[in-house]
């Protein structure tokens, strides 16, 4: 969801601050654990168990298929309204089992001890560390966590919808108000990583609240998986920001065919990477009416990701040598990916990287991987391979500036006060000199007190929190978007409650 979900990055330090530097990576990395912790004793049939990371728990059943010496398996996560996934690369050697699966903006690798009926073990993947357990003979009600059913219906319609943008299926929600009529419309944009059309993190549905809160008043909302999540195809790691945008004008094209939306009245929310997103589709489009960035960037990947590895390393408290090594570590991997050359050495400080890290864990975490050497290898691969994408080669160097610039229809952009992720003391200014150079004359940029990346009231605003953090938005922030967009498209009353 944020615009470091999907950020590979180097580390020699130990489990918590690489993962913590790493927060958004996690909800897809949440995900592949689930996925990878598919394989356990007996193969064949359903274990059920859940996926620990950063004191979240995520429930899963895994299904198993063997074939004389070969096993295959699927994963359904209902939390993240993925079913069927099939995992890679089983092996599945009592007491050692490992499994991987590629998706997203990287490999995420599991590692784990058969013990009966019963597999435990950890998973590693861009830096973030957890552990997963399966068991086998429960009923998918005693493992599988399912979201809480709604206490009533909403006072809105609401369908499963599809469309097509590029040969590519997107499936989301659409909530439209009640009453005749059309209505105005607004498409909401995830952040790098897999997320589903709710955004959820850590038990968070940002994507749904405002898509209920902005029903409620008038406003039609479609919200959608991104490629490869949920029930859309594709894969979201071999396209970029600039594709994904092809993917959001296709969806107000989409909305633009429809009987009850005013094709004049469409805009789009984009939260984190998805503020990059808006402005790239607003300024290609003279069809989108406005446009809210919520925690968009307005510099380069590079400059940002920087950013956040000194920030996070001195919250951690890491003395200055360590963290300058760190930050030249990762200079060196954004000159192997824009020259494309250096590869076999980068891979080799991967794997010495990796090796490292692992041997700093506590005693109770590294006797939990069955095979180290696999592992230290399989982890290395992946973050190699999450580097080499698409999509982290164009956001390393793309500038939202032109952009925000270009763009002729009203823009909201708001911040979190403590967000360490996409921080306001990087991005306001910037912002605001594009917005300043641009076409539109109706834009505002507004700061929400104690709020994170997220939008949610917070201590310290670093991704470390996001676990225990109540999920709730900061006072006065639903009211802020809504109130503006409301305004911009007249909607007779403002609410329909």
């Amino acid at each position: 969801m944020s615009i470091t979900d999907a950020l590979p990055r180097l580390s020699l330090r130990a489990m918590p601050e690489a993962s913590r530097s790493n927060l958004a990576n996690l909800l897809f990395l949440l995900l592949l654990f689930s996925v990878a912790s598919a394989l356990a004793q007996s193969p064949d049939g359903p274990w059920l168990g859940e996926i620990r990371v950063m004191g979240t728990e995520l429930g899963i059943m895994v299904t198993f298929a063997s074939k004389g010496d070969s096993v295959s398996a699927t994963i359904d996560i209902p939390q993240q309204m993925a079913l069927g996934l099939a995992l890679k690369n089983v092996s599945w050697k009592p007491p050692k089992a490992h499994f991987e699966l590629p998706a997203g903006p990287g490999l995420a690798v599991f590692d784990g001890k058969v013990a009966g009926d019963s597999v435990t073990g950890m998973f590693t993947q861009a830096g973030i560390i957890g552990t997963f357990r399966l068991e086998k003979g429960k009923t998918a009600g005693q493992a599988v966590k399912t979201p809480a059913p709604e206490p009533e219906p909403p006072p809105y319609g609401e369908e499963n919808i599809t469309y097509q943008s590029g040969g590519v299926t997107i499936a989301g929600t659409l909530t439209v108000p009640r009453g005749k009529g059309t209505h105005p419309a607004a498409v909401l944009i995830t952040g790098s990583g897999a997320h589903n059309r709710d955004e959820e993190l850590f038990n968070f549905r940002p994507f749904r609240v405002i898509a209920d809160y902005l029903t409620r008043r008038g406003i039609a909302v479609l919200r959608c998986d991104d490629r490869g999540v949920g029930g859309s195809g594709g894969n979201k790691s071999a396209c970029t920001s600039t594709d994904r945008a092809l993917d959001v004008l296709a969806g107000v094209k989409f909305l633009e065919g429809r009987g009850d939306i005013d094709p004049r009245r469409i805009g789009l929310i984009g939260h984190s990477e998805g503020g990059i997103i808006a402005p790239v589709a607003a300024a290609e489009s003279r069809d989108v009416a406005f446009i809210v960035l919520m925690a968009g960037p307005s510099i380069t990947g590079a400059r940002l990701i920087m950013y956040q590895i000194e920030s996070q390393m001195r919250f951690d408290g890491a003395p200055d040598e360590e963290m300058r090594n760190e930050l030249h570590r990762q200079e060196r991997v954004f000159n192997c990916v824009r020259a494309d050359t250096g590869w076999e050495g980068l891979s080799e400080l991967l794997m010495q990287d990796a090796a490292e890290r692992i041997a700093a864990l506590p005693r109770e975490q590294r006797e939990g991987i069955a095979d180290s050497a696999a592992f230290v290898k399989a982890n290395g691969e992946a973050r190699l391979a999450g580097v080499r994408t698409p999509w982290f080669r164009h956001f390393i160097d793309f500038d939202p500036a032109p952009a925000l610039s270009a763009v002729r229809c009203p823009v909201l952009a708001v911040f979190g006060e403590l967000d360490q992720q996409v921080p306001v003391a990087l991005n306001v200014e910037p912002m605001e000199a594009a917005l300043k150079r641009g076409s539109t004359k109706d834009w505002k940029i507004q700061v929400i007190p104690k709020a994170n990346h997220l939008f949610i009231p917070a201590k310290t605003g670093a991704p470390a929190e996001y676990p225990s953090l109540e999920k709730t938005f900061a006072p006065g922030f639903l009211d802020l978007v809504g109130g503006w967009i409301t305004k911009r498209v007249a909607v007779p009353g403002g609410a329909r409650e």
